[in-house]
């Protein structure tokens, strides 16, 4: 999953001063900045041209972080892997293995249909969302809408231990990115049409984001084993515990695409106990991608660093 990246930023997370106890957990228990790299990317597992119309997909590093670590977490980083969209395609892990089996039999074939397929998603996804329906299932199909990845707000969409449990998520709040947000980009022009406009985007503007948390207010209403409901958020509000900004940059620089792109892996099991991942779809997804790292590693030769 998510092979393609569309940008690479780095920037500073800054912990806010001041807040209530049940906010005050792991990274967030003392105020402080951080330096942070974010991935943008999309979620299919082959390189595709930008016009395949798919969700996106945000993973960040936190570095320099203390504190008690997950099992075989190495190194002093926190991750954090989101998407745009706030609830996971299916319910278990076993039924997305069933998803990913249909995909793995197209990945890296057949990408004229694959263009041709998501061309007819697309329209039947708009027509859903004209009557206020919106599929998980049609959009990681092919179907989502090709949106400028600055402008979206992300979501762990499963939950993590944070006092009891939560769900995190990043949502755009300067006015640089919330100009973005919902803004098509013409995927017709280049297969990496994505990928340009945000390097087009990031060489003037100052990005601020809003790192924030849900946390569980009725396990019942908001289950552990429920990644495909979403959590009522007049029942159980989304709050800020943090801030991330990044600076004019290129985000596609071949010091950062190396750095970051070919010599560091993403995983929602490195980091502290206190965010430990739970639920089946989570605790699947720690030797998946511990697998997936070391395939990478041996296959480019190039050794994951920990930053």
């Amino acid at each position: 999953m998510h092979a393609k990246t569309h940008g690479i930023l780095q920037g500073k997370l800054q912990v806010k001063d001041g807040l209530p106890p049940e906010l005050a957990q792991g990274l967030f228990a003392q105020p402080g900045t951080y330096t942070v790299y974010m991935r943008l990317s999309t979620n299919a597992g082959d390189i595709l041209p930008d016009v395949i119309a798919l969700p996106r997909g945000l993973a960040m590093k936190v570095v320099g972080v203390d504190g008690d670590r997950l099992p075989d977490a190495s190194g002093r980083t926190q991750d954090f892997i989101m998407v745009n969209g706030p609830v996971f395609q299916a319910k278990t892990a076993a039924k997305f293995l069933g998803s990913l089996k249909l995909l793995a039999k197209t990945t890296d074939r057949m990408e004229d249909t694959k263009k041709v397929m998501s061309s007819v998603l697309q329209t039947v996804n708009s027509a859903l969302e004209a009557v206020g329906v919106s599929s998980s299932t049609v959009q990681s199909l092919g179907g989502a809408p090709n949106v400028d990845a600055l402008g979206e707000t992300y979501f762990s969409v499963t939950p993590f231990r944070y006092g009891d449990y939560a769900k995190f998520s990043l949502k755009p709040v300067s006015e640089s990115l919330t100009a973005m947000t919902g803004k098509e980009i013409d995927t017709s022009v280049s297969d990496d049409a994505i990928r340009e406009t945000v390097q087009a985007e990031m060489q003037s503007i100052s990005c601020t984001w809003e790192f924030q948390v849900q946390l569980c207010r009725d396990p019942d209403a908001q289950p552990i084993e429920g990644s495909t409901v979403e959590w009522d958020q007049s029942e159980a509000p989304f709050m800020t515990v943090a801030t991330v900004t990044a600076a004019p940059q290129d985000s596609w620089s071949d010091e950062q695409v190396q750095k970051v792109n070919e010599e560091m892996r993403f995983s929602i099991w490195t980091g502290l106990a206190a965010h430990q991942p739970l639920g089946n779809i989570n605790r699947a997804r720690k030797e998946t991608y511990e697998h997936s790292a070391g395939f990478r590693a041996g296959f480019n030769r190039c050794p994951i660093h920990e930053p």
